[in-house]
């Protein structure tokens, strides 16, 4: 593309009528000396590669910027989020380390959603971020909370939302709680009441941080909540043939809740755990302001949506896939 045709592109598509060429001839000369380090303009045009860069470059396109010019009143349940998965590791699943610098990385690249994975350090009186039962180094909770106080607005003023994976005893969730509380202060978004009836905007959610994990009580019922599952006749099941596809994230949730029971007896037989002064704190249940939860019956049961609290379904990728097929209006409406 020649500065004759940019210029052309700059008043026909773009609306800049007041354009001149000398103003194209100005943009081709900052691409050139970018892209390719050329301190001459030598009747050079751009490539196809040239021009794609200079589309979305906030710097030299003002008209494309960053600047967000969607409705963001409506409640945040009606909006896509960009979200991380395990985002403290550094590599692989099974043997990297964990670590806060991804965690910025993504914050600055606009992530809103981080999740962190919640397991005993291994004296069992602090809390470690890891993957857990792999290889993967472990990481200090509060490393990764202060960095993302320190980052989670950098590239958005909107809210961004922590989910936990929990694996802890009561007395290590009351740590969190005081950690949490103790580094966001003002920033922390702690409903009033115990449960949320609606989601708040992201427009009234600026700059705040809002916690989502399981409620406490719930890892402890998730055996009961199993029990009960195998007792329902397959008929019930939403894959009809297919029910241990449905079931397989209730099975991590039985899991879940074996390693709580057996991180629960640990603790009681450690003489030295530290004691947390629980009460200075507000509780861990209380700092949740979105309630996640897993398939517990029917897909289509789970779907609904409740008109008197907000909640957050987790779903594996294969299951994701296999409800938008079956339910896509009751995902997407």
């Amino acid at each position: 593309m020649t500065a004759e045709q940019l210029h052309r592109f700059l008043v026909d598509v773009q609306g800049q009528g007041g354009a001149k060429v000398s103003d194209a001839e100005e943009i081709l000369l900052q691409v050139l000396q970018k892209r390719h380090h050329m301190a001459k303009f030598r009747k050079h045009a751009l490539t196809l590669d040239d021009f794609h860069h200079y589309l979305f470059s906030a710097d030299l396109n003002p008209p494309i910027d960053n600047k967000v010019h969607h409705d963001m009143t409506a409640p945040l349940s009606h909006y896509f989020i960009y979200t991380g998965h395990n985002s403290y590791l550094t590599g692989n699943q099974l043997s990297s380390d964990c670590s806060d610098v991804p965690i910025i990385k993504a914050l600055k690249r606009g992530v809103r959603v981080v999740e962190l994975d919640l397991w005993p350090n291994s004296t069992k009186d602090d809390v470690d971020v890891l993957h857990g039962r792999t290889l993967t180094a472990p990481v200090e909770l509060i490393k990764c909370l202060k960095s993302i106080k320190e980052h989670a607005f950098s590239a958005s003023e909107y809210p961004v939302v922590i989910t936990l994976e929990d694996h802890l005893t009561p007395k290590l969730q009351a740590k969190v709680a005081q950690m949490v509380t103790q580094t966001f202060g003002k920033m922390l978004f702690s409903p009033e009441s115990e449960c949320l009836k609606e989601f708040p905007a992201p427009e009234d959610l600026k700059y705040k941080i809002l916690i989502s994990t399981k409620p406490p009580k719930e890892y402890l019922e998730a055996q009961t909540n199993k029990d009960k599952e195998k007792e329902k006749d397959s008929d019930d099941d939403v894959w009809g043939k297919e029910p241990t596809e449905l079931t397989a994230e209730q099975e991590d949730e039985e899991t879940d809740s074996d390693a709580t029971d057996n991180n629960q007896d640990d603790e009681d037989s450690d003489a030295f755990e530290p004691e947390v002064d629980s009460s200075r704190a507000p509780g861990y249940k209380s700092l949740i302001a979105i309630p996640g939860g897993k398939i517990t019956g029917r897909l289509k049961e789970a779907l609904k949506v409740e008109p008197d609290k907000v909640k957050r379904l987790s779903l594996s990728e294969q299951a994701l896939e296999k409800a938008t097929v079956s339910y896509g209006t009751d995902l997407v409406r």
